[in-house]
């Protein structure tokens, strides 16, 4: 495994060619019911939506950085990576052939590191296509994937307050309301975390299937231990096109069809949502422009429902005009207003002193890339990580944006909220 600080590091890095093969197969079954028992509980990679995306389990490489320059050196390690590998995709499309799945902490100074991984096999589904990918540093032979035995669900998991209590954490809003009355700040994203204990070890299977059946909607990911279901996507560059989805504004469902169609449609006209929302928009637009032509950037936002709660929305697109690959895109989105605050330098500051806790990898990148430099990338939310070294311990997480008009006692149902998907799939419901 490289570990490399720097991107002058990572170059010099001398890592063996890897041989990759690429070969068509046909309906496997469901991507995540293929994932095998692993040793440990990072070893399962997922990014998942509907029934489509990849899966991957073994290690061929990996790379790990930490710092304000994390995304620059992992770039510039997988260049050097697929520069130098031997491949033979049979499939060509997006996502064969050589990958490798990343998680990257929110915050520079966090003290999690940022984690890429290449899997020994990867499984991919499009369409009406099925692929299968192998890797070594040798030649390699293809591999016929079947469905593993079912995962047992967690046992007598118990939740207790993590950094903050939830009354502890409704005063640091409060505190966030009083610095952007005062004019500090316009917007501020403050999260809270949960402790959760199971009997025995936690299969990260159970949890990716739970996830994926309750919120086909979202992109349920796991990459080196951290895993969840995030209905944001950070950025997807394809052949050329660009995409970002912004989410901002959040309302609880109730479970009754009548309620959340008029909840939504409040959602659509609340002035304190809606400004949540611009900013985020505004920040998302204003980074790509640098690497984008053609921007369409909708004046207003849809309401995108979950099964747990209703977002503002907005998918921001246009068409890519440099070789910035989708890493070093979501590199300029990172942190977004969505999940950091306006102006940015002023609330990361703030979210370091009032969160009490380091987010790790929470609200920062996860996602894919494959060797051209396409790829998906999503924002770590409606997830948890589990503790280094005790596979039966996870923390979860959930933030929400404040702005002048928020309620603390508000966000804290909207955090619970939240917490509700990670919470549900880790209860063994």
């Amino acid at each position: 495994m490289s570990s490399l600080r720097g991107p002058a590091r990572a170059a010099s890095a001398a890592v063996a060619p890897l041989v990759v093969r690429t070969v068509e197969i046909g309906d496997p079954g469901p991507l995540l019911a293929l994932l095998p028992p692993a040793d440990e509980p990072g070893d399962a990679l997922s990014w998942v939506r509907r029934g489509e995306g990849l899966v991957g389990w073994g290690r061929a490489a990996s790379f790990t950085t930490a710092g304000p320059e994390r995304f620059a050196a992992a770039d510039q390690w997988w260049r050097h990576t697929a520069a130098h590998a031997v491949v033979r995709d049979e499939v060509g499309m997006p996502s064969s052939g050589l990958v490798c799945f990343g998680s990257l902490p929110f915050a520079d100074d966090s003290t999690d590191a940022a984690h890429f991984v290449v899997p020994r096999v990867t499984v991919g589904h499009k369409g009406d296509r099925w692929w299968v990918t192998t890797v070594g540093d040798g030649p390699t032979i293809a591999v016929t994937p079947t469905p593993a035995d079912d995962p047992r669900p967690p046992r007598n998991v118990a939740f207790a307050d993590g950094a903050l209590s939830s009354t502890a954490w409704a005063a640091r809003v409060a505190e966030a309301v009083s610095r952007i009355n005062a004019g500090d700040l316009d917007k501020v994203v403050l999260a809270r975390d949960l402790l959760v204990q199971a009997e025995g070890a936690v299969d990260p299977r159970w949890v990716l299937r739970a996830l994926a059946e309750r919120y086909d909607n979202t992109w349920v990911f796991a990459v080196s231990g951290m895993l969840g279901a995030t209905p944001e996507l950070l950025v997807r560059r394809e052949r050329g096109l660009v995409t970002s989805r912004v989410l901002a504004g959040t309302i609880r469902r109730t479970g009754d069809d009548a309620k959340d169609l008029s909840l939504a449609a409040s959602l659509a006209r609340s002035s304190k949502d809606l400004e949540e929302h611009e900013y985020a928009v505004r920040s998302v637009a204003d980074a790509l422009a640098p690497h984008c032509s053609s921007m369409n950037v909708p004046e207003s936002p849809f309401v995108l429902h979950l099964p747990n709660v209703m977002h503002l929305a907005t998918d921001v697109t246009g068409v890519a005009t440099d070789s910035a690959s989708s890493l070093a895109l979501a590199a300029s989105l990172h942190p977004s207003a969505a999940v950091g605050g306006t102006p940015t330098d002023l609330a990361v500051a703030l979210i370091a002193e009032l969160e009490g806790m380091d987010r790790g990898r929470y609200a920062g990148p996860v996602g894919w890339m494959d060797a051209t430099g396409d790829g998906e990338w999503g924002i770590a939310l409606r997830s948890g990580c589990y503790v280094p070294g005790d596979p039966s311990t996870l923390r979860i997480f959930a933030g929400c944006g404040i702005v002048a008009g928020s309620d603390p006692e508000a966000e804290v149902s909207e955090a619970d909220a939240k917490f509700v998907p990670m919470r549900d799939a880790l209860s063994g419901r």
